[in-house]
Protein backbone atom coordinates (compact mmCIF):
# COMPACT_ATOMS: atom_id res chain seq x y z
CA UNK A 1 0.00 0.00 0.00
CA UNK A 2 1.45 3.12 -1.22
CA UNK A 3 2.29 5.50 1.24
CA UNK A 4 4.62 9.00 2.80
CA UNK A 5 5.41 11.03 5.50
CA UNK A 6 4.64 14.47 6.21
CA UNK A 7 7.23 16.34 8.08
CA UNK A 8 8.56 20.11 9.19
CA UNK A 9 12.35 19.86 8.89
CA UNK A 10 15.56 22.06 8.88
CA UNK A 11 18.82 21.22 7.51
CA UNK A 12 20.86 22.25 10.57
CA UNK A 13 23.77 22.05 8.68
CA UNK A 14 22.48 24.69 6.10
CA UNK A 15 21.57 26.92 8.94
CA UNK A 16 24.83 26.75 10.46
CA UNK A 17 26.43 27.85 7.41
CA UNK A 18 24.17 30.74 6.79
CA UNK A 19 24.79 32.32 10.26
CA UNK A 20 28.69 31.92 9.21
CA UNK A 21 27.85 33.68 6.20
CA UNK A 22 25.88 36.82 8.17
CA UNK A 23 28.64 36.69 10.60
CA UNK A 24 31.14 37.42 7.93
CA UNK A 25 28.89 39.92 5.87
CA UNK A 26 27.86 41.65 9.07
CA UNK A 27 31.79 41.61 10.39
CA UNK A 28 32.70 42.99 6.57
CA UNK A 29 30.09 46.09 6.79
CA UNK A 30 31.36 49.52 7.30
CA UNK A 31 27.81 50.04 8.89
CA UNK A 32 28.43 47.90 11.37
CA UNK A 33 32.22 48.67 12.18
CA UNK A 34 33.12 48.66 15.89
CA UNK A 35 29.73 48.07 17.15
CA UNK A 36 30.62 44.48 17.80
CA UNK A 37 27.30 42.98 16.45
CA UNK A 38 27.52 39.15 15.59
CA UNK A 39 25.17 36.11 14.96
CA UNK A 40 25.41 33.27 18.08
CA UNK A 41 24.05 30.07 17.10
CA UNK A 42 22.66 27.50 20.26
CA UNK A 43 21.13 24.70 18.71
CA UNK A 44 17.89 25.41 16.91
CA UNK A 45 18.48 29.46 18.63
CA UNK A 46 20.15 32.04 16.53
CA UNK A 47 20.83 34.82 19.09
CA UNK A 48 21.57 38.47 17.31
CA UNK A 49 23.67 40.91 19.29
CA UNK A 50 23.78 44.48 18.65
CA UNK A 51 23.66 48.18 19.85
CA UNK A 52 20.26 49.47 19.23
CA UNK A 53 17.14 48.18 17.78
CA UNK A 54 18.17 49.38 14.21
CA UNK A 55 20.96 47.27 13.63
CA UNK A 56 19.05 44.14 14.83
CA UNK A 57 16.40 44.96 12.08
CA UNK A 58 19.35 45.32 9.68
CA UNK A 59 21.25 42.13 10.84
CA UNK A 60 17.52 39.94 10.57
CA UNK A 61 17.45 41.02 6.87
CA UNK A 62 20.95 39.71 6.67
CA UNK A 63 19.93 36.00 7.99
CA UNK A 64 16.84 35.83 6.39
CA UNK A 65 18.75 36.09 2.98
CA UNK A 66 21.75 34.11 3.99
CA UNK A 67 18.84 31.03 4.34
CA UNK A 68 16.88 31.68 1.72
CA UNK A 69 20.22 31.35 -0.07
CA UNK A 70 21.31 28.09 1.54
CA UNK A 71 17.89 26.22 0.56
CA UNK A 72 16.47 27.14 4.47
CA UNK A 73 12.71 27.98 4.31
CA UNK A 74 12.39 31.05 6.17
CA UNK A 75 8.65 30.20 7.25
CA UNK A 76 10.24 28.05 9.57
CA UNK A 77 11.62 31.52 12.08
CA UNK A 78 10.09 32.70 14.81
CA UNK A 79 11.39 35.72 15.35
CA UNK A 80 11.41 36.89 19.19
CA UNK A 81 11.04 40.52 20.84
CA UNK A 82 14.17 42.96 20.69
CA UNK A 83 16.01 42.92 23.95
CA UNK A 84 16.83 46.54 24.85
CA UNK A 85 19.06 47.39 27.67
CA UNK A 86 21.96 50.70 27.79
CA UNK A 87 23.71 50.23 25.00
CA UNK A 88 23.44 46.83 24.25
CA UNK A 89 20.35 44.60 22.04
CA UNK A 90 19.71 41.35 21.61
CA UNK A 91 16.99 39.72 20.07
CA UNK A 92 16.19 35.83 19.92
CA UNK A 93 15.38 33.92 16.36
CA UNK A 94 14.10 29.86 17.05
CA UNK A 95 14.44 27.55 14.28
CA UNK A 96 11.03 25.75 14.37
CA UNK A 97 10.71 21.86 13.53
CA UNK A 98 8.61 19.02 14.18
CA UNK A 99 4.90 19.25 13.80
CA UNK A 100 2.87 19.77 16.91
CA UNK A 101 -0.05 18.15 18.03
CA UNK A 102 -2.49 21.49 17.01
CA UNK A 103 -1.09 21.77 13.77
CA UNK A 104 -1.46 17.64 12.95
CA UNK A 105 -4.86 17.81 14.10
CA UNK A 106 -5.49 20.76 11.33
CA UNK A 107 -3.26 18.43 8.53
CA UNK A 108 -5.29 15.58 9.12
CA UNK A 109 -8.62 17.34 9.67
CA UNK A 110 -7.62 19.12 5.98
CA UNK A 111 -7.31 15.51 4.43
CA UNK A 112 -10.10 13.90 5.61
CA UNK A 113 -12.08 17.49 4.37
CA UNK A 114 -10.59 16.31 0.64
CA UNK A 115 -12.90 13.47 1.34
CA UNK A 116 -9.81 11.23 -0.69
CA UNK A 117 -9.64 7.29 0.16
CA UNK A 118 -6.15 7.84 2.27
CA UNK A 119 -5.65 7.34 5.72
CA UNK A 120 -4.10 10.13 7.86
CA UNK A 121 -2.13 8.64 11.24
CA UNK A 122 0.08 11.41 13.71
CA UNK A 123 3.18 9.46 14.23
CA UNK A 124 5.35 11.69 16.87
CA UNK A 125 6.42 14.75 15.01
CA UNK A 126 5.30 13.84 11.58
CA UNK A 127 2.18 12.36 9.84
CA UNK A 128 1.66 9.41 7.63
CA UNK A 129 -0.56 9.38 5.08
CA UNK A 130 -1.52 5.98 3.22
CA UNK A 131 -3.83 5.05 0.44
CA UNK A 132 -4.64 2.41 -2.37
CA UNK A 133 -3.40 4.57 -5.33
CA UNK A 134 -0.75 6.75 -5.76
CA UNK A 135 -3.04 9.75 -7.91
CA UNK A 136 -4.60 9.55 -4.32
CA UNK A 137 -1.35 10.47 -2.10
CA UNK A 138 -0.58 12.92 -4.94
CA UNK A 139 -4.15 14.72 -4.80
CA UNK A 140 -3.28 15.15 -0.85
CA UNK A 141 0.49 17.04 -1.10
CA UNK A 142 -1.61 19.44 -4.04
CA UNK A 143 -3.79 19.80 -1.27
CA UNK A 144 -1.66 20.68 1.63
CA UNK A 145 0.41 22.87 -0.86
CA UNK A 146 -1.67 25.20 -1.54
CA UNK A 147 -3.30 25.77 2.18
CA UNK A 148 -1.97 27.95 4.01
CA UNK A 149 0.02 26.53 7.10
CA UNK A 150 2.01 28.62 9.34
CA UNK A 151 4.84 25.94 9.18
CA UNK A 152 6.79 24.95 6.02
CA UNK A 153 5.88 21.30 5.38
CA UNK A 154 8.20 18.64 3.38
CA UNK A 155 7.07 15.00 1.63
CA UNK A 156 9.38 12.40 2.28
CA UNK A 157 8.96 8.48 2.26
CA UNK A 158 7.02 8.13 -0.98
CA UNK A 159 6.87 4.04 -0.80
CA UNK A 160 4.85 2.26 -3.40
Amino acid sequence: MPSFDIVSEVDMHEATNAVDQANREVANRFDFKGSGAHFQQEGEQITLHAQNEFQLKQMLDILRLKLAKRGVDIGCLEVGEPQISGHAAHQIVTLRQGIDKELAKKIVKRIKDAKLKVQASVQGEKIRVSGKKRDDLQQVIRTLREASLDLPLQFVNFRD
